[in-house]
């Protein structure tokens, strides 16, 4: 399957319990830190809840 590679860019501090849950879900701790997933519709749907705090690249 076709990889994405998820970067947390923006702090999650003003954003809403879910949002912060999301980006924990996906594997991201901090600022600046990078996870590859598989590019699945799951991690879609996570992503699209937090499309503001997060760039995508497609690997």
């Amino acid at each position: 399957m076709a990889k994405i590679k998820v970067t947390l860019t923006k702090s999650t501090i003003g954003a809403s319990p879910k949002q912060k849950k999301v980006v924990e879900a996906l594997g991201l701790k901090k600022m600046q830190h990078s996870v590859e997933l598989t590019d699945c519709p799951q991690a879609r749907g996570a992503i699209e809840k937090v499309k503001h705090l997060v760039t995508v690249e497609e690997l």
